[in-house]
């Protein structure tokens, strides 16, 4: 894992998975799925919206639907202080 992707880790940015449903263009009866992942900041998740309106001005395919799934977030570990000490 890089540097820079682990400090946004540490921010707050977590993995986001979105499933793009769109009307295909030759044959718009037919969707096709097109899955897209990338380091996101929720809940305004900037990097999903840039690649949305990328795609609505970019590709001529038209978007029926996006699910979207995302991971926990990683954080540095808690440590509570032991109240005993067990011998062997």
């Amino acid at each position: 894992m890089e540097t820079d992707e682990f400090q946004l880790r540490l921010k707050g940015w977590r993995l986001a998975t979105a499933e793009v449903l769109y009307y295909m263009p030759d044959h718009p009866a037919l969707l096709q799925s097109f899955v897209w992942q990338t380091l996101d900041l929720a809940p305004a998740y900037p990097r999903l919206h840039q690649f949305l309106n990328f795609w609505k001005a970019e590709i001529e395919a038209v978007i029926h639907s996006v699910r979207l799934a995302t991971g926990e977030v990683l954080a540095p570990a808690k440590v509570n202080a032991a109240t005993m000490i067990l011998h062997h």
